[in-house]
């Protein structure tokens, strides 16, 4: 498995690939951490709502030029496989973090409890109101579960983490780096090897590099390939986050101090 783009010191390799293949061929128990956003489709597919300002018209999907990335069609067997990976990559007593939208919460998140020890939902609390066609959206879940036991490296921590949604991006669905962030404050430590099999916009990959970690990413779609390359090349040359330039954390204090934390030597 050959990386679309590494780093010269191996810290960074992303990949394009089918996330479930992609898992396949990484080592077994070689990851310390998982945070990922799959592209559920049940919200789209099943609800059919029509068209949206940022994926573009539902019947165009994967045709040239349509503004809709290829989704993770979430039957029972396509999760349940990719949960599975998930576990033989990761390293026994370590984290994984699974970010839903309300409907695929209802749908996929007890497969979860199958192969993972799940120890709590967490909220991101986006703060500005969103689409919705039965109550304007304005959250999100994260699935918080463990590979044996591990405590977190900070009790502080809330469940309910009040970060902006990025608003005007150039990249569909891209999430505030501190979301992740957050995460890796939880259960990384400098030198950890993050993982994110659909990797997006980049977003986790700039928080492995705040966070002092290593990062391996993947995702399918070509656009996200250039888009996360650009995004983690700039930050290397120390032009910051080019597509996140401004912190995202809203009017909560001690989420902004829980980031000013510095990461804990590995062990």
């Amino acid at each position: 498995m050959k990386p679309v783009y590494k780093t010269k010191d191996g810290r960074v390799a992303i990949y394009r690939q089918d996330a479930v293949a992609f898992l396949r061929g990484l080592s077994s128990a070689s990851v310390d951490v998982i945070v990922t956003d799959p592209a559920y489709s049940g919200m789209n597919q099943r609800l059919k709502l029509g068209s949206g300002k940022i994926i573009g018209r539902y019947k165009e999907a994967g045709q040239n030029g349509a503004k809709w990335f290829e989704e993770f069609h979430d039957t029972e067997e396509n999760y349940r496989a990719f949960l599975e990976e998930c576990y033989r990559v990761l390293r026994p007593d370590r984290h994984i973090y699974l970010m839903f939208d309300s409907y695929s919460l209802l749908t996929l998140a007890p497969i979860v409890r199958d192969v993972f020890d799940v120890k709590n939902i967490l909220c991101w609390d986006k703060a500005n109101i969103g689409l919705g066609h039965y109550f304007r959206r304005r959250h999100e879940f994260i699935v918080f579960a463990s590979k044996g036991k591990r405590a977190l490296n900070c009790k502080s921590i809330p469940d309910v983490w009040k970060i902006r949604r990025i608003l005007k991006a150039g990249y569909p669905t891209q999430k505030p780096t501190e979301v992740f962030e957050l995460m890796l404050r939880g259960s990384a430590d400098a030198g950890s090897v993050v993982c994110d099999p659909f990797m997006g916009s980049g977003s986790a990959a700039i928080a492995a590099l705040r966070w002092g970690c290593k990062f391996a990413g993947c995702d399918i779609s070509p656009r996200a390939m250039e888009y996360s390359r650009k995004r983690i090349e700039g930050w290397l040359k120390g032009k910051g986050d080019i597509f996140q330039p401004a912190s995202q954390v809203s009017d909560d204090e001690s989420i902004t101090q829980l980031l000013a934390a510095k990461p804990r030597s590995r062990t």
